[in-house]
C-alpha cells in the first residue's frame, strides 16, 4: 500500500515538471549568430524533404519550431537548428 502511494505521490509530482517544458525545447538549438541562420522558408524545406508535411512555424530563441504532420499523419513539433536545417528535438 505504502508503494502504491509513494508511486502516485511520485507521478503526481513529475507531470507539472514536464508539462513545463512542453512546447518548448528550454535551450537554444544553435549558438550561430543570426546573419548564418537559414529563412523559415529554406528550414520548412529541408524538413518537408524529408517526409514530413510543415503546417506552421516560427524562429524563437535561436531555435526553428516547425508544427507538422509526420509520415503517419499524426500532429507533432519539430525544433530545428536555424544555422543547419537539422532536426533536434520533437514532442
Amino acid at each position: 500500500m505504502l508503494k502504491t502511494v509513494s508511486l502516485a505521490l511520485a507521478t503526481a509530482l513529475l507531470i507539472p515538471a514536464s508539462m513545463s517544458q512542453a512546447g518548448s525545447l528550454g535551450r537554444p538549438c544553435t549558438a550561430e549568430p543570426q546573419a548564418k541562420w537559414m529563412t523559415l522558408d529554406a528550414l520548412q524545406g529541408k524538413v518537408e524533404a524529408l517526409g514530413y508535411k510543415v503546417q506552421k512555424g516560427k524562429i524563437k530563441n535561436a531555435c526553428g519550431e516547425l508544427y507538422a504532420l509526420d509520415t503517419n499523419g499524426k500532429r507533432i513539433e519539430l525544433f530545428v537548428d536555424p544555422s543547419t536545417g537539422a532536426i533536434v528535438g520533437q514532442e
